[in-house]
Formats: structure tokens, sequence, C-alpha cells
């Protein structure tokens, strides 16, 4: 029914018929008469469908597909589940404005690809991402969050949560603000921590406020841009709190933090005086006690672990170190030269990023190993070339020292040599990468080495010996580090599950290097002729591979060899050459793999009945990341 047409209709039949012309106005009275005359309000009403009533509920649920991370926009938005006892939070993102390093970028044109900003936000357990927006001064991020307060139901699970209950919720909103650049590339622009109790002293529910922020690493104390920011409580509080409540509670709190931080680092200082008693040489180990976030914020190296599970995303600390290993491996960026730049991301600015330094990677590895049950630690050495470097170390119920290398997922067994042993004696050559080890911890457990001898093929990883590892007070440790000790401490984020379609992706990046085999060898003067059964015959030595790479064991050779021979007839040579990356550009895969002389060989094959295959193979894991296999092969009748 068209409700403009109708309306439009009726007042023009009654200025014309009913009121004469020359009446010069048409109260709202008249107008109504009309349309009850003719039945259109009727005919309004019975179109209307009514819903529960939900202040704002037609913006929350435009808003609520935000929350499961999906790319492509819905053909139809649903109604979030919305539970009507709960209490929610609803963020408002209204815009950017003076982000000045993007102030000359020029006006895009149509289908013009450009960088892009990407809001991530968590809360209690909770992730969220905008859509992105090209970069500019003034970005146009307009987004609405629905949060849920009650998340751990709090006190009574039934009882919606009051303002009491609400101001002793120490949670704050973590937000990081990710740019990709036109070659996928992510950049971390700012982390920061929004309050968002001040909505609690609100008459009516909501406050608006801008949020600076600020940059990260070297540019920590630098503005980068400002986002506009409404915060509404849904349903409304009954009784708000006064302004003067709320202040009075979060400057107690902070006061709390500051005590507890204060007492934990004379603690610090007091234990590293007796660690440098103990042998003057100490001064000179890798012994980390603190480590500065992407914010440049001072925190003790036990609070960037926790044990977190994967729930149904990972089956095993195996895989778990192979998701951890193909997050992507990149120093913390340096302005000028100095060395590098010390940084230790939080858990949700790393995952955003989808890459960090070899700490972030050994902090997460570390957290889903405890999450797994096992007895795990970050350690902190320096490697054979004496680089600085962190890895991780699980200790078994029977002694066994496993390490794990978080940037390859390679393990290690650790056998320690005794130094007192005869020269003559052949000693183990260790098979792992590491020379020295200065300290070890995890959540709640600190140790530095106090052995004669930092290396490590020498050292010993009895933690109870006193004499080889001198401890951090767990106490000490838990007053700042364990969950909800300090307001200061980011809450960990929960992992979310790949939206990369495996078997769209494979065929995607298969057809793009297709095309740019055919385009090279014409180039070259040769044709190109595929065999779609050999490509097909390629999957389960792709399939192998990544299953070896994840559980160490190789399996299913004998079938994908017995397989190639039938397909190849006598008197023709068959060669193939598998390759591994981490990311989905079609184009800088193909260029990789042409610097390899194995895969040029094969993709400028000539020969009689020259037969040309490739087979990509996409394994994702979460947070998008993800294992591609590419395998090219040919077979051909040599010509001599």
């Amino acid at each position: 029914m068209d409700i403009h047409d109708k309306v439009r209709g009726v007042l023009a039949e009654t200025v014309r018929d009913e009121l004469g012309l020359g009446h010069q106005s048409l109260s709202e009275e008249d107008l109504m008469r009309a349309l009850r005359r003719r039945g259109i309000i009727d005919d309004v009403m019975r179109d209307l469908s009514f819903v529960q009533d939900m202040p704002n509920r037609e913006v929350i649920s435009a808003t609520k597909a935000s929350k499961h991370f999906v790319d492509k926009e819905p053909a139809e938005l649903k109604k979030p589940n919305i539970d009507p006892t709960r209490r929610y939070l609803y963020m408002q993102i209204l815009g950017g404005k003076a982000f000045l390093e993007h102030m000359q970028e020029s006006e895009l044109l149509p289908g013009q690809v450009c960088s892009t900003f990407t809001l991530y936000l968590h809360f209690r357990n909770q992730r969220f991402r905008s859509k992105p927006v090209p970069c500019a001064c003034e970005p146009d991020l307009q987004e609405g969050f629905l949060l849920e307060v009650q998340r751990d139901h709090l006190g009574d699970g039934s009882k919606m949560a009051d303002a009491i209950t609400m101001l002793s919720i120490r949670d704050p909103v973590h937000m990081v603000l990710i740019k990709t650049d036109t070659s996928n590339e992510r950049t971390l622009v700012a982390s920061c921590f929004v309050d968002w109790q001040s909505v609690l002293s609100s008459p009516n529910g909501r406050t608006n406020s801008a949020v600076e922020l600020l940059g990260v690493g070297s540019e920590a104390k630098v503005l980068v841009g400002i986002l506009n920011l409404k915060l509404e409580l849904l349903p409304q509080l009954n009784q708000t709190l006064t302004q003067e409540v709320v202040n009075a509670q979060q400057t107690l709190e902070r006061q709390r933090t500051a005590e507890k931080e204060r007492l934990f680092l004379v603690y610090a200082k007091q234990w590293w005086r007796e660690f440098l008693q103990i042998r003057p040489s100490h001064n000179t180990k890798l012994v980390k006690i603190f480590a500065q976030d992407e914010n440049g914020v001072n925190r003790p190296v036990c609070s960037y672990i926790r044990p977190l599970r994967a729930g149904r995303l990972l089956d095993t600390p195996r895989q778990a170190a192979r998701f951890v290993s193909l997050l992507g491996y990149e120093k913390a960026p340096v302005v000028g030269g100095g060395g590098k730049q010390e940084q230790w991301c939080t858990l949700l600015s790393f995952l955003c990023q989808n890459k960090g330094d070899c700490e972030d990677h050994a902090n997460l590895l570390c957290s889903l190993l405890l999450g797994f049950g096992l007895n795990a630690y970050v350690c902190v050495g320096t490697t054979a070339k004496s680089v600085p470097h962190t890895w991780v170390m699980a200790c078994g119920t029977d002694g066994t020292i496993t390490f794990w290398n978080s940037l390859t997922g390679d393990r290690y067994i650790h056998k320690s040599n005794n130094p007192d042993d005869p020269p003559l004696l052949q000693q183990q050559k260790p098979t792992y990468p590491y020379r020295t080890i200065g300290c070890v911890f995890n959540h709640q457990s600190f140790f530095a080495n106090c052995q004669p001898s930092d290396a490590v093929e020498l050292c010993e990883f009895d933690f109870h010996d006193e004499s080889k590892w001198k401890a951090m007070s767990e106490e000490a440790i838990m007053t700042v580090c364990a969950r909800g000790s300090t307001t200061s401490l980011p809450p960990f984020p929960p992992l979310c599950a790949s939206v990369i379609d495996s078997a769209a992706a494979s065929n995607e990046i298969e057809l793009e290097i297709r095309n740019m085999v055919s385009e090279h060898r014409k180039d070259l003067g040769l044709a190109t002729v595929w065999d779609d059964h050999l490509s097909y015959l390629l999957s389960p030595a792709l399939s192998a591979y990544e299953m070896e790479r994840t559980t160490g064991i190789s399996c299913g050779n004998e079938e994908f060899q017995d397989a190639i021979r039938r397909a190849v007839p006598d008197g023709h040579t068959f060669k193939g050459f598998p390759i591994h990356f981490v990311h989905r550009n079609a184009r800088r895969a193909f260029s990789t793999c042409l610097r390899s002389p194995f895969c040029d060989e094969i993709v400028c094959c000539r020969g009689d009945h020259v037969r040309i295959a490739v087979r990509v193979r996409v394994f994702p894991y979460p947070e998008s990341a993800c294992a591609v296999w590419i395998m090219f092969a040919c077979k051909y009748r040599l010509v001599l």
C-alpha cells in the first residue's frame, strides 16, 4: 500500500471539494477526519506490526551484526536476541575527526581501492568489529554496538543489574583502531580503554563524549584522532547515582590500584637486590620483570599471561602452536635508529593486527597451553646468534622439559648436560636454537636463573631448588596480576572463529594463479594445457603437509605416490613443487614462487605433451589466520 500517494490524494481532494478554492488553510483535524472517513488510518494500523517495547530497538537490530565479524552486508537484518531482563550498554560511534595524518587524502574515485580504518571492541568476553571505512581526516565511522553488561552473572543471575551492581564492575571497554592498507597489511593505530560508568549518573541514561586516541609505541603520547562517542543504558535505570558517588568509587579504585602497584614495585626492587647479591654477574642476565605495552605503560610480565581456553576452535596443544605460528611476525616499528623498540602488545591488539613480535607470540602460546592444562612458562633468553628472544617451555609430570618455538610451532626436548662430566665424554648436541636463559614466568610464577651458567644446555629446570632458581612470591604476583586485582589490568578477549570459507578461498586463489601461469608462459611463447585430473590428485599431498605441520606425523604419502604413478604414462616425467604461505595474496605468492628455481622449472617447462597442474588448499584457523598450501606440478615426455 502506497501511503504517501493516498494521503496526497486525500489532501488534494479535501482542499478542492470540501473547503473550496477560496479557503487558504487546512487544519490537522480536517485532514485526520478525511483520512478516517476513507478508511486509510485503519489500513495503516492493520499493516503495522508491533514488537516488544524496547528503547531504540530498531537501531540496535541494525547494529548487532557487528558482533559476528561478517565482512559482507546481510541482505536482511535480523532482530537481535535481546533478553528484556538483562541490562545492556549501547555504544554508538558518531564519526571521527582530527586524524591529521590523513588530511591530504584525495577524494576517492568510484571503484578505487584505498586504505581503511576498522574499529575493534572487547567488553566482558564479547568482541565486536566495525565496517571498514576509508581513511580520512574525518573518517565516517558510524557504528553501534550492543554490549551485555551482565555477562558473568554478577549477583543474582535472574535479577537485572542495578546502578550499584554496575558500579562495582571494573571491566572497561577496550577499543583498538586498525589501519589496513591497499596491500591488506594491518597497522595498529591506537589502543585505548573507555570508561563507561559515567552513564550511571546521567539522568536520562545517555552520555556524549569525545575520546582522544593516542598513538602506540614511540608515539604513545601523540594524539592521532578523536572519536565521538554516545553511551546509553538499556533499559534505563529506575534510579541513577549522583556524579559524586561515581567519582568517589572510581577514585577509590584508582587509589587501591596505585597502592598495589607501588607495593609490588617496592617488593620487586628488594627482590632484585637480593638476586644481585647471589652473584655479581647476575646483572648481565636477561631477567625481565616489567615490560611496556603498546601505550607505553610498564606492567609486570606475568600480567601478559592468563590461561586461555579456545573452546571448540582448537583441539590440541600442537594445533594451538600451529595457529600461533601462522600469525605474522613483525618487530615493533622504530622511528629512526637506536635499536629495537620495546613493545609487548595486549592480546586484543595482537589479535586485531594478526601479527606481532616474538614476545606476543610466546605470551599467546603460553596462555593457550595453560588453558590446555599444561604447566607452561615463557622463557626469556637469547638465540644461538646471541639475539634476545622469547619462547615457551612446558614441564611434564615426569620431569620432561619441552621447548616450543612460538614462531614456527616446532618442539624440542631438552636434556641438560652435566658440566662436571669428563672432557672426553661426548656431550649431546642441542637441537634447539637457544643459547642462554635468564628467567621464566607465567600468570602466577616468576623464576630467575641463578645457576653458575645461564647456557640452556647446562640448565636444570627444578624450580623447587632455590640454589638454581630464585622465585618471586606468588602472593605478591597475584596482587597485581590476578584477574580483577587492579583496574589497570587489560581484560583477556576470547578467540573468534574464522570467517574464511576454505573451499571458496582455495578456488579463488587457484583461479588467479592459473591465469598468472598462463600469462607467464604466453610471454615466453609457450602454450599452456591444464590437467585437471592431475591437479585434483595433488590435494592429498597438501592435506598431509598441513597435518604434518600440526601433529608432527607424516601420513598418506604412499597413496599419493601410487596415484601419481598411475596418472603419469610410461616415458613421461613428473615434477612437483609444494610451498606454504600465511597470506592469501595470489600475486604476491606467485612472485615468491618464481624466485625458486624448482618452481620456475615447472612453470616454464618445455617438452612434448606438457601438462601443467596447480592445486591450492587454504586451511583456516581462528582469528582469520590461515595456512595456504600451493603445489605446482607438470608431466611431460622428454625430447632429446
